[in-house]
């Protein structure tokens, strides 16, 4: 999709972008609650701060979401939560590329191209992995991981969009696990 953006204008838009402060985490969480009681976020598909492998991302035809693996989360988490924003996107938000929930409140996994149980809408209102796909010249991009850790399981539909998912976690999280990926189009 945004591969079709000249470099021209990629480069031009270079310095439009939503930030790290519109992140969710950011939105509903704190610093307190980062990594609270050793919750952790890996991927056996890269480390964090590095670049995605192409396989993950638009360049690849039929791309994946990585695999995810977490640690035990806090005390009393009743649910938890993954969304995965681009807060580098062009846009007043951060792009959505993947939400769900409904994973046992616990140690667990996602493997390679697994969905959570319950999925919510990326930015493309499809409920899928919108695979990263920054616009030529536009710069490298952060594809921030954030599993939250809730006190309460989600009321959610299946299909929600962020902004139900970010009123109905607020007040609520009790540990966010976070990681990130990076990926600039050359």
């Amino acid at each position: 999709m945004l591969e079709h953006v000249p470099a021209w204008l990629g480069k031009a838009l270079r310095n439009v972008r939503a930030g790290h402060a519109g992140l969710a985490a950011a939105r509903i969480g704190g610093a307190d609650v980062v990594h609270a009681h050793g919750f952790r976020l890996q991927s056996a598909a890269f480390v964090d701060g590095e670049a995605f492998d192409p396989m993950f991302t638009a360049d690849e035809e039929d791309a994946v979401a990585p695999p995810l693996e977490w640690s035990a989360p806090p005390p009393g988490t009743k649910a938890l939560a993954l969304i995965v924003e681009d807060p580098d996107a062009p846009g007043l938000e951060p792009m959505v590329h993947y939400l769900g929930w409904g994973m046992e409140p616990r140690a667990g996994k996602l493997f390679e191209g697994e969905e959570p149980p319950v999925m919510g809408q990326n930015s493309l209102l499809r409920t899928d992995w919108l695979a990263p796909d920054p616009p030529t010249g536009h710069g490298k991009h952060d594809y921030v991981f954030q599993l939250f850790a809730l006190d309460a399981p989600l009321e959610l539909a299946a299909g929600s969009g962020r902004g139900a998912f970010i009123d109905e976690a607020e007040g609520r999280v009790l540990g966010i696990a976070m990681l990130t990926a990076t990926y600039e189009r050359r």
